[in-house]
């Protein structure tokens, strides 16, 4: 499983994922800084404490067994969920993306990498698995079957995805500059929606800016939902040249939030459930 089908799982940044998608944040966010497993009671608890039932949170547990990141190990009449090696590297891979993303400077070359990948109307189900997956590499749709990314350094990935999707036969790849009559700004306004991208930052921003749990099982519930919330911005954001974006970007506003947040609650929200390991292992 690629770390875009993880991501693929809730990419909308306006709401809380489903209960897979929360059970991913809490894997990434607490198992995995721990010990790497937990009893199925902790987990349970956990998800009850984020309003998902006994029934739904363990259907997600058996989910994400089936995707091969967990495995449950039996200790008695106790049941111990632990990451598998590629759960673990999933994670660490994700945890790494989440944690680094929008604290860094992009800086760019002047070059645009262009991909024209002409695809037949009659294959719509192609044409949406390209896009998703040009997507989740930064790529903007300049027209159907033309993307475009600043990143000139992603061609490897770009090569990848048209083999995969035995597109590489008939696609155009080349790198380019702009000329007399379109400027980066023009390019940049069509292949994203720059705006919606920023109301998104902002509501993040005022979701979470003023927010002051008052007890660890509070901290555990936000940070959850913090982490949730701010983990879809890396597979829909694409990461422009600071450049070519607004003056007073509200991704580098909303990265502050994150992160001011996550250092304030994280410590008790850790606590909180290495408490739940030791009040469950005696549960079934």
């Amino acid at each position: 499983m690629a770390s875009q089908d993880i991501a693929a799982v809730e990419t909308s940044p306006g709401r809380l994922g489903g209960a897979k998608a929360l059970l991913f944040t809490i894997l990434g966010e607490f198992v995995l800084p721990q010990s790497g497993s937990a009893w199925t009671s902790s987990l349970v608890g956990a998800c009850e404490l984020l309003d998902i039932n006994e029934k739904n949170a363990r259907q997600a547990l058996a989910r994400v067994a089936d995707q091969g990141v967990i495995e449950s190990r039996r200790h008695g009449r106790l049941a111990r969920w632990t990451l598998t090696a590629q759960g673990r590297r999933l994670l660490e891979e994700g945890a790494e993306r989440i944690y680094r993303f929008g604290t860094e400077t992009v800086d760019w070359d002047d070059q645009w990498l262009v991909a024209h990948c002409p695809i037949p109307e009659a294959q719509r189900s192609l044409r949406h698995r390209l896009r998703s997956l040009l997507a989740f590499e930064g790529f903007g749709e300049l027209a159907p079957s033309l993307a475009i990314s600043p990143h000139v350094g992603r061609e490897p990935a770009l090569r990848r995805i048209l083999d995969e999707l035995g597109l590489t036969a008939d696609s155009t790849v080349l790198r380019s500059r702009t000329g007399s009559i379109t400027s980066d700004a023009d390019l940049v306004a069509r292949a994203w929606d720059v705006d919606g991208l920023a109301l998104a930052y902002d509501e993040f921003s005022a979701a979470f800016r003023d927010r002051r749990p008052d007890s660890p099982e509070a901290c555990f519930r936000s940070t959850v939902e913090l982490v949730d919330t701010w983990r879809r911005f890396p597979f829909t954001d694409p990461e422009l040249p600071t450049v070519l974006l607004p003056a007073r970007w509200a991704g580098s506003t909303a990265a502050e939030v994150f992160h001011a947040c996550r250092d304030a609650w994280s410590a008790p929200a850790s606590s909180w459930f290495a408490a739940q390991e030791d009040a469950h292992r005696a549960s079934p």
